[in-house]
């Protein structure tokens, strides 16, 4: 069963943006195991996204803290490129996405309590 499902239209960006758009999946998590989570988006043409093997995965980590999603975006990102900084998003959370040296990209986010 999915713990959350959002699409685009459910957030303010997303009601911007066009009609077809809005209905793709923003946010989707299935959990599993213990303490597992399989989450995935829609790739948007329209946000210069374009999906191709190899770049059709991210992987992502939920740090227990601020201190640790900082140390582990600014270690894990030293000699490759970051798409988004770490900052606090629309959603009050640290967040950011970036591709590491070995091509490998990540999702790197702090829930506060």
């Amino acid at each position: 069963e999915f713990s959350m499902l959002q699409r685009f239209k459910d957030s303010e960006h997303g009601r911007q943006m066009d009609v077809g758009v809005q209905e793709k999946i923003m946010h989707i998590a299935l959990p599993f195991g213990e303490g597992s989570v399989l989450m995935t988006t829609d790739a948007l043409e329209c946000m210069g996204q374009n999906l191709l093997a190899g770049n059709n995965f991210l992987i992502s980590v939920a740090a227990n803290s601020e201190k640790e999603a900082i140390q582990l975006f600014e270690g894990l990102s030293v000699g490759g490129q970051v798409t988004m900084p770490l900052e606090k998003t629309f959603w009050n959370a640290p967040f950011g996405i970036f591709t590491d040296k070995f091509n490998i990209q990540w999702m790197v986010n702090y829930d506060y309590e």
